[in-house]
């Protein structure tokens, strides 16, 4: 299914809370498109839900579902909630296995309500394991524990012969060899980070910038919608800008309420993100989304959604940064929880999906109906996204009305040889996608 929906504007600012000054220019070369319309729904239209998935698992005659002409099989399974994937220079394959740590309180409701079935809650490996196929045949040959002993990892990177880990409560920075099995040793922490977050928003991803000059951290909010307070979201629903060495820190983006997945635009200096968006304003709001993330900009959480949509929550706060606040490019639909992304660099796909980019949707717990549990893919043309998006990887709901999933899809990665490899992070399986030429 093809959903077409309308370009939107954009505009500029910086989060009161902690903003560095503007500095140098990193640029997004994209356009500001004009709004020319909204359908969103008034705040409450519909009662705000809570419907939790279980997840039974794949058997052995099944997989997702990809369109006409794409395979997909089973490259690797037995991890401990899978939830990131990164992609070394020698085709190595890295996956961070990671999951929420609640208190007491939260995992007691959660063993009631079925939601630490569907989220391994409780239970982080706090690994990187790595695979290897050396022979591009679909099979790792090798599997080994690459690091150990993180807090809750997830984005890796390797830059100037290091390699850096996203964990939850900072950055770590190891030496790197090439084609190492394993890094030993502790590495040194070269950026504090604020830990923990509401639901899953301990994620910490990484990015280098096309120059490796700096890198870009991603950091969830603390909260859904500042209930407890702002003194507590400083430095965070942000995406911040460090050298390698963890200096220089500022906020290159804020109002990002959960920005996880982020990728630069092929052919373009545009840093682009996935983000996932606010709860509780019923069903159909308030859409996650996928945006160019420009330098300085503001997009509006806490206080407005979309644009200036003020928040009811939030009603009479911020008015200068409402006012001033970003309209994301692509909606992705409300509570699809948009988390996983990546653009198609690689040659192996039929040519629409080149350049485009895919979304890792990692599935809704607060609407009546089960949304996202999908990947989606964007199509870009001269580097901006080109009308809406499309289901790519589906098939992962088992049953809606009893909130039954065989899986929750969620990190994205391109292979070396051009295959698409999804994290699927509640079966513990990493699903390989290939076109049949």
């Amino acid at each position: 299914m093809r959903r077409l929906i309308p370009f939107l504007g954009a505009g500029l600012c910086m989060i009161a809370a902690a903003c560095g000054d503007g500095g140098k220019k990193a640029g997004a070369d994209s356009v500001a498109q004009t709004h020319t319309g909204d359908s969103l729904p008034a705040p409450f239209a519909t009662e705000s839900t809570k419907k939790f998935s279980k997840v039974i698992g794949w058997d052995s005659s099944r997989t997702p579902t990809a369109p006409e002409g794409f395979t997909v099989t089973k490259f690797a399974d037995g991890f401990n909630n899978p939830r990131w994937i990164y992609i070394l220079p020698n085709g190595d394959i890295l996956i961070a296995e990671a999951s929420t740590k609640p208190k007491l309180k939260d995992k007691v409701a959660a063993v009631a309500s079925g939601k630490s079935k569907s989220q391994n809650l409780g239970n982080s490996a706090d690994r990187i394991t790595l695979l290897r196929d050396s022979n591009g045949d679909g099979v790792p040959e090798s599997r080994n524990t690459f690091l150990s002993g993180l807090n809750q990892p997830l984005g890796m990177l390797l830059l100037n012969n290091n390699f850096y880990v996203g964990n939850t409560d900072g950055i770590l920075m190891y030496p790197y060899k090439e084609n190492a099995n394993t890094i030993s040793g502790e590495g040194k922490k070269i950026l504090e980070l604020p830990a923990g977050g509401y639901n899953n928003h301990w994620t910490r991803n990484l990015l280098a910038s096309k120059d490796g000059k700096h890198i870009y951290v991603s950091v969830g909010s603390a909260s859904n919608v500042a209930e407890h307070g702002l003194e507590e979201e400083v430095r965070r629903a942000a995406i911040l800008e460090i050298n390698p060495d963890g200096t220089g820190e500022r906020i290159f983006a804020s109002g990002l309420r959960n920005p996880v997945g982020m990728d630069w635009a092929p052919g373009t200096n545009t840093l682009w993100t996935a983000v996932n968006e606010r709860d509780e304003l019923g069903d159909e709001l308030v859409p996650d989304y996928m945006t160019s993330v420009k330098e300085g900009g503001f997009y509006g959480w806490p206080y407005s959604y979309f644009g200036q949509h003020e928040d009811p929550r939030m009603k009479g706060q911020g008015k200068e940064l409402v006012a001033k606040a970003i309209v994301p490019d692509v909606p992705l639909g409300s509570h699809t929880a948009s988390l996983g992304l990546a653009f198609y660099t690689g040659e192996a796909f039929p040519e629409k999906y080149r350049n485009g980019a895919f979304v890792g949707q990692h599935g809704s717990w607060n609407r009546s109906v089960l949304s996202g549990y999908k990947v989606v893919f964007v199509p870009f043309a001269d580097g901006k996204a080109a009308n809406g998006y499309e289901d790519f990887l589906t098939g992962f709901i088992a049953d809606e009305p009893k909130g039954e999933v065989y899986g929750r899809p969620v990190g994205v990665a391109v292979a070396k040889d051009g295959s698409l490899l999804v994290a699927d992070d509640a079966s513990n399986t990493i699903w390989r996608v290939t076109y049949n030429k």
